[in-house]
């Protein structure tokens, strides 16, 4: 799907990390938000470094989506604040966050369907952070149709775009918007192997140009090959935030999400190496929770809007 340079590589080549002692670029300090008399978000509190990738994991109506939307100013809170650089955005709309280098896409994918794909790309360079010139703005929007490999359906309307291209689509145009921070909500469900493999390619060398990533995969080896750090949410709480590993070996993230098979198929191939056949190479795979837990808390995140399904 992507036009990735290069297939993954280490982490050593992504930007050297900020000091400890530097602020958090997004700080969400007890945040909350409530449908009806629902929590989607609860409490939740999470700092965000410069220059990192953090993963968000967990259950279908957990609250992700919720969190991104919080966050990209579709949804003000309930309760608690959401700092950018410092500064208490929570009730910033969410243009006015596009112009503080905040970009972010949307799980259901929602093209401008009667214009062209280039020109979808080119609202995001004229109403971003640096908002050029229109001369400036089409540069920009074909520099980043060429990144996503897009760049051969430019004219072709957002309308007549396969949901992968449309996937790509949402990618560049809030990569023409140059952002600081970038909110991938499931940019990569759906595609194949090899496009998964090139997307988070992709998505790295986006974070190696000094851009922070907060994403939102069920993909298991596409969001522990790209994130610093994974965050795991349960009915709109914070249950795990720690490196990788870590977080997949906790017994409280296996319980509410990964599920025991999961952990069976990580322990097989931490045994050995896998093969093609391996049902353990490929694990998609959600914890389990009641169907009434998950519809309830799936109907909130729909009451945030439509780009919380």
């Amino acid at each position: 799907m992507f036009d990735a340079i290069s297939q993954p590589t280490a982490s050593k080549e992504r930007l050297d990390p900020p000091t400890p002692a530097e602020p958090p670029l997004l700080h969400l300090i007890g945040v909350g938000k409530h449908f009806g008399g629902l929590p989607a978000v609860d409490n939740l509190s999470v700092a965000v470094r410069r220059g990192e990738v953090l993963g968000i994991i967990g259950p279908n109506g957990a609250g992700k989506s919720t969190l991104v939307n919080l966050i990209g100013g579709a949804l003000a809170p309930t309760a608690g604040a959401v700092l950018y650089q410092g500064q208490d955005i929570s009730r910033l709309p969410a243009h006015r966050r596009a112009r503080l280098g905040i970009a972010r896409t949307f799980q259901v994918t929602q093209p401008f369907a009667g214009l062209d794909v280039r020109d979808n790309v080119l609202v995001g360079a004229l109403f971003g952070r640096q908002r050029p010139r229109r001369a400036a703005a089409m540069r920009v929007a074909d520099d980043v149709l060429e990144r996503v490999g897009l760049a051969h359906k430019a004219a072709l309307k957002g309308d007549q775009l396969t949901t992968a291209d449309r996937k790509r689509l949402e990618l560049a145009r809030a990569l023409a918007t140059n952002p600081r921070l970038l909110l991938l909500d499931e940019v990569m469900a759906g595609l194949t192997p090899t496009e998964i493999t090139q997307a988070v390619a992709l998505i790295r060398e986006i974070n190696r140009t000094g851009v922070t990533v907060v994403v939102i995969e069920h993909i298991m080896r596409a969001i522990t090959g790209v994130s610093d750090r994974i965050m795991v949410m349960h009915h709109g709480r914070k249950i795990a935030d720690d490196e990788p590993e870590r977080v997949l070996s906790d017994p409280h993230v296996i319980e509410a999400y990964l599920g025991e098979r999961y952990a069976k198929q990580r322990q097989a191939q931490q045994a050995g190496p896998r093969t093609a056949t391996d049902p353990a190479a490929e694990p998609l795979i959600s914890g389990p929770h009641t169907q009434a837990e998950q519809e309830a808390h799936t109907q909130a995140e729909r009451e945030g809007g439509s780009a919380s399904p």
